[in-house]
């Protein structure tokens, strides 16, 4: 008879999204995962069948959380350009943070692996249809001029914020990562 689960499976996946992020995929091996989330070998692949699968649960913890807090930052009933900024700048930590989760695995493992890609695409595409939501709302309140290219100029500010989750990773300094949030909304002020 086998003897039932010692552990909270979403607090497994929570912990090594956390270790994943900080790491990497290629450089957190079984025997990391094992020795930070306190399973054995065999408890972690009886649950999650391999590391790839349980690194495709946490890329998937990670960005169902990541949907929800993007989507709450941009629904706030505050100017578009403000509330812009202001969910911008909150993406540029500290530069001991892992940054991005999502772009970090695109950065290291790009389109090698099917399941990751179709995960970061989607992740990508989500976080600019928030973003074209917004704009279109600065459309409806005058905020933005109405003949903007929501599609295009989402498209730019998620190519903004992916650059700048990549220099943050790199080290650079969050006041000059700021600046340059503050050089692209200004092309939007009109």
């Amino acid at each position: 008879m086998a003897r039932p689960r010692e552990f909270d499976e979403q607090d497994v996946v929570a912990r090594a999204s956390e270790l994943f992020h900080r790491r990497g995929y290629h450089a957190t091996s079984t025997r990391d995962l094992g020795a930070a989330l306190a399973l054995n070998p065999s408890s972690l692949y009886r649950t999650f069948g391999d590391k790839h699968e349980l690194f495709l649960r946490a890329l998937d913890l990670y960005q169902e959380r990541e949907t929800a807090r993007n989507a709450d930052a941009l629904a706030e009933e505050r100017p578009v350009l403000a509330t812009l900024r202001d969910w911008l700048w909150s993406m540029v930590g500290a530069p001991d943070e892992p940054g991005c989760f999502m772009v970090n695995t695109a950065t290291e493992l790009g389109d090698g692996d099917p399941e990751t890609a179709r995960r970061v695409n989607a992740a990508f595409d989500g976080t600019t249809g928030v973003i074209a939501t917004l704009l279109r709302r600065g459309i409806t309140t005058g905020e933005l001029p109405a003949d903007l290219d929501v599609e295009a100029t989402a498209d730019l500010l998620f190519t903004v914020l992916t650059g700048l989750r990549v220099r943050q990773r790199a080290g650079q300094d969050p006041q000059r990562l700021r600046a340059a949030i503050d050089q692209a909304l200004r092309r939007l002020d009109h």
